[in-house]
């Protein structure tokens, strides 16, 4: 039987031949690589309804614990993003919430703004009709604004959950100037050192129209805030069929990719486990990062997870969508560019995408899991890393069975 370091030193020496520094690349994989969702580690579910596992976390003290334990797990996921709707104490306060995740090793990362849990979101946030609602949010803004200078969070994730229902609703150019007016007050409220991320999303909550629907509208907004607003592609956030690749190309050339939201579909806003439907996307959305980079254009882009965990485990369904961008990440890093630009020049489209197709059905996983060597886990295999850490049976028998809904998604 081969063991890991002849599987390591056998690619090592076939990715060498053709040109790639793999020590390189394995120093790429040791870096911390995604922000980990607060909210996922609850229980979450669907208009319909939800299961409720036992040991979910309920309290943000649960889900920095949880997050901490993940990132035992990878060692790439030392930041926790936020939501203000349920990463505070009991009492409103954050600054225990930082102070704890310090403790646990962790950092807080992008801070998420509410605009779609409230009764006074009936008709919208800051493209409501009504004055009184986008007073209350430019309000809630200033005020995220603060709790991120408390948090140390640079980074402000921005979903705006407006739309109309029906035809006729509302005044859907009045819709546009609201939504500028809207984020304006919160890009001004922001320090210097603050970028703003805007997410789109083509339908949901409202269906007839939404008010930041795709990357156009929100690259729109952005372009017209200022160099700190940038736009965040969610990917479930697209229609079946849209070629999502093309558009972080046409983002990263323009310097307006600021982030991702992380997860896999189906048909629309799934919210699956990434890298479970379809793992060649995101292989092929680093693909595109890695080219930009290589390029000399800037990627200072946040990666975040967003996901819904409805039947399977959270903490495995995270770490299970983790591990799968490592592997979509060396795949990316490990084309041989050489070749690709040399076919590309002979408009040879066969072999253009041979040299595609083989650093995707490379099996990466020696040099992933010398990267976690070097990292220093006790386990090259983070899912049986949790299952053999005993953190799933600590919860399950000192948290009970949680709540039932942390509520909607970002």
């Amino acid at each position: 039987m081969v063991n890991h370091r002849d599987r390591f030193l056998l690619l090592r020496d076939q990715l060498a031949a053709k040109g790639i520094d793999v020590d390189a690349v394995k120093e790429k994989l040791k870096a911390p690589l995604v922000e980990l969702p607060s909210w996922a580690v609850g229980n979450s579910g669907t208009r319909y309804g939800t299961f409720v596992d036992k040991g979910a976390a309920v309290t943000v003290w649960d889900r920095i614990d949880d997050c901490a334990e993940i990132q035992r797990c990878l060692g790439v996921t030392p930041v926790m993003a936020t939501h203000v709707l349920w990463d505070k104490t009991e009492d409103g306060n954050y600054l225990p919430v930082k102070q704890y995740a310090e403790e646990k090793g962790m950092r807080l990362g992008t801070l998420h703004p509410n605009t779609f849990s409230g009764q006074e979101f009936r008709f919208g946030s800051i493209c409501s009709p009504i004055e009184e609602v986008r007073a209350h949010t430019k309000a809630h803004f200033e005020d995220c604004v603060r709790i991120a200078r408390e948090l140390d969070c640079k980074t402000i994730g921005m979903w705006v959950a407006d739309g109309t229902n029906y035809p006729g609703q509302d005044d859907l150019r009045a819709r546009k100037h609201r939504l500028y007016e809207g984020l304006k007050h919160l890009y001004d409220a922001m320090d210097p050192d603050m970028t703003l991320l805007l997410e789109y999303k083509p339908f949901e909550p409202f269906f007839y129209t939404t008010d930041v629907n795709d990357w156009g509208m929100s690259n729109l907004m952005c372009t017209k805030l200022g160099d700190r607003a940038k736009v965040l592609v969610d990917l479930g956030h697209h229609v079946s069929g849209v070629n999502i690749e093309h558009i972080i190309a046409t983002l990263l050339d323009e310097q307006k990719l600021g982030g991702f939201h992380f997860n896999n579909r189906r048909y629309a806003d799934d919210d699956l486990i990434l890298g479970t439907v379809n793992p060649m996307e995101i292989f092929l959305i680093y693909k595109e990062i890695v080219d930009a980079q290589m390029a000399g254009l800037p990627t200072n882009i946040c990666y975040m997870l967003d996901q819904s965990h409805n039947i399977e485990n959270s903490l495995e369904g995270i770490i299970y969508s983790v591990m799968n961008i490592q592997t979509a990440y060396a795949k990316a890093l490990i084309i041989d560019r050489t070749a690709l630009a040399q076919y590309q020049q002979e408009h040879d489209v066969v072999m253009c995408n041979k040299v595609i197709m083989e650093a995707f059905e490379t099996d990466v996983q020696p040099l992933i899991e010398q990267a976690r060597l070097e990292l220093g886990l006790s386990s090259t295999n983070p899912l049986a890393n949790y299952r053999a850490g005993g953190h799933q049976k600590h919860i399950e028998e000192t948290r009970g069975a949680g709540a039932l809904t942390l509520g909607g998604g970002c």
